[in-house]
Order: C-alpha cells, then sequence, then structure tokens
C-alpha cells in the first residue's frame, strides 16, 4: 500500500480513542502539576467524539481531517483543543481533493501541523512544548514512507524530546509560571502526543 487513505484514518482514531481514554487519568494528572489538570479529559473527549463520527467521514481525505478537527473541537474548547483542531486543518488543507495520500508526504504534513499550531498558539521551538515533539517527529520521519519504520521512528522522536526537555523550564503557556518548579517535569502537551502516538 502506497499511501493511506479515510478507512485508515478511522482505523487510527478507533485506536487512539481506546488508547487515551484509559491514560486521561495520568495526563490529567501531569497536567495538574504545570495547568489545568483537565488534559486527559481535553484529549480523551476529542479522541471519543472523532471516534464516534468516524463511520461518517468522507472519502476526501482532506475533508476527513477538517471534521476530525470540527469534532475534536466540538467537545474541548481549551487551548490543546483549538490547536489539535488546528494541525487536522493544515492537513485538511495538505489533503484536499484527494482519497489517498502517499505516506512518503506524512512528515511533511506533520512540519505543516506543527507550523500552523506555531502560528495559532503565538510560541517557539524550545518552549518545551508539544510543537517541539513534532518538530522531532517530522524530522525523524523524513525519507520514511512505510508506515510502520514511520510509526517507530515517530515514538523514538517524541520520547527523544520527553527526555531532551524534561530538565528544562517550560516558557509559554500557564506552566511557564512554575518557572524553575517546571524543570524535571514533562511537558504535558508532549506526553499526550506520546500517548497517541502509543495508540497508533
Amino acid at each position: 500500500m502506497a499511501g493511506f487513505t479515510t478507512d485508515d484514518l478511522r482505523a487510527a482514531a478507533t485506536r487512539i480513542a481506546a488508547h487515551v481514554q484509559g491514560v486521561a487519568d495520568e495526563l490529567n494528572a501531569a497536567d495538574g502539576q504545570l495547568g489545568d489538570g483537565d488534559l486527559g479529559i481535553t484529549v480523551s473527549k476529542g479522541w471519543a467524539e472523532i471516534a464516534s463520527a468516524a463511520d461518517a467521514l468522507p472519502d476526501d481525505v482532506g475533508m476527513a481531517f477538517l471534521d476530525c478537527a470540527k469534532a475534536f473541537q466540538k467537545v474541548s474548547s481549551s487551548s490543546y483543543g483549538t490547536l489539535t483542531a488546528t494541525a487536522f486543518m493544515a492537513a485538511a488543507k495538505a489533503c484536499k481533493g484527494r482519497t489517498e495520500v502517499p505516506f512518503a508526504e506524512i512528515p511533511a504534513l506533520v512540519a505543516a501541523a506543527r507550523d500552523a499550531m506555531m502560528t495559532r498558539g503565538k510560541a517557539e521551538l524550545g518552549d518545551k512544548t508539544v510543537l517541539d515533539a513534532l518538530n522531532a517527529v517530522a524530522q525523524a520521519t523524513e525519507g520514511k514512507e512505510d508506515p510502520a519504520t514511520l510509526l517507530a521512528a515517530a515514538r523514538d522522536a517524541i520520547t527523544q524530546a520527553l527526555d531532551t526537555f524534561r530538565p528544562q523550564e517550560n516558557r509559554v503557556g500557564r506552566a511557564r509560571m512554575f518557572g524553575e518548579r517546571s524543570k524535571g517535569l514533562d511537558d504535558p502537551g508532549m506526553l499526550a502526543l506520546a500517548r497517541v502516538a502509543e495508540g497508533l
């Protein structure tokens, strides 16, 4: 198989929704150390909404991504929910009008999501946010097109990003207010991305 289709998105959404439901408490706890403590709720509700609407996703992959954005934002008005929807919208724009998208384009889709989220969230690389993990994924998957290889590279990249940034301070968002106390803690957004990747 050279590319992914809406059927693949449906299957992925179902797997991710089931997995993040089981780690919601972990994500809430991590977020509680640096934020509102509701990230697990946001992530699990958002993916559950996408999974519940999966059967109705259109064959046009771009439009399917757009529906994913609408579904996630429907149940989450948080900043993380908005950024997730922004990522889906960036992918929607790149994939519109196609019923199959080459796996080789996944790194570019991740990079597009990263850039769109950076613009929307007013954050930069190095601020210790999910953007740093997405950037690591985009770089690690560049030039790869086998699905299993792509996923393995993505998961390794997220783990390395968590390890790299854990000793650093969070520099944006609510977490920045914790200053030195954020050192040694995982950024909740990065951790959420890691759990989503596990779900795949």
